[in-house]
């Protein structure tokens, strides 16, 4: 007998490693339900009977809820929240509008963890909450500042799941904050190590070895341990 096809839901793919991140869980078996937030060209062109698009902004608490009802016959084996901004990044705290600094952490620490509420029931037994965390949000390892909006918002998303870990440990809920590397993207810039590719796989392999796995783990793209 053939077995089912594991069910991802990736929430912020209409490029960049989110669109990464669903080209290879399609290579790679899986159904996947990928969103955008704007009408994607890139994802448009992942033409495949396993994919489904749909389109969501997480900051959007009624868009959130409508999108859990239209996937109200779903379960998902992965549930992984990529979107996040990281706008006016380079520039001092005191130096960024309050507005900006505002919605920075909302995008990245408030609304990630409410999707997850709001998605929780649909997560199948045995899968994972993924949230695209960076090692940016590690306060261990800031040796060299800088990034300082980015930074906070991503330290706050990770103290936010362990959080949501713990208060919904009775379930044995699995969450895994992944940071995917320096990646060339639009918000990596050409400078960065890796490519999207070996980001994404690498991404795809630590999720599958962690698949269910209790609690709350704080890796990046090869399955390394961050520091908090």
């Amino acid at each position: 007998m053939a077995t089912a096809a594991k069910n991802a839901l990736i929430v912020g793919a209409s490029r960049g490693l989110g669109l990464g991140l669903a080209d290879t869980f399609l290579k790679r078996g899986w159904r996947v339900t990928a969103t955008q937030r704007t009408p994607s060209p890139e994802l448009a062109a992942l033409v495949s009977e396993a994919l489904t698009v749909e389109t969501v902004d997480i900051d959007d608490d009624a868009a959130v809820a409508a999108l859990h009802g239209r996937l109200e016959s779903q379960t998902y084996d992965l549930v992984f929240v990529v979107a996040g901004v990281a706008t006016r990044a380079h520039d001092p705290l005191h130096a960024v509008p309050r507005a900006v600094a505002a919605q920075v952490y909302l995008t990245n620490a408030i609304s990630p963890i409410r999707f997850a509420e709001a998605f929780r029931d649909r997560l199948a037994p045995g899968g994972s909450l993924a949230l695209m965390t960076s090692i940016l949000g590690s306060v261990a390892l800031n040796d060299e500042g800088g990034w300082e909006n980015y930074r906070a918002s991503k330290a706050a998303l990770n103290t936010l799941a362990r959080s949501f870990e713990i208060r919904h440990r009775d379930a044995n809920v699995s969450v895994l904050l992944v940071h995917p590397g320096w990646v060339r993207t639009e918000m990596g810039g050409p400078e960065a190590d890796l490519d999207v590719a070996t980001s994404v796989a690498g991404m795809a392999d630590v999720i599958e070895a962690r698949l269910g796995r209790p609690g709350c783990a704080y890796v990046d793209y090869r399955g390394t341990t961050l520091d908090w």
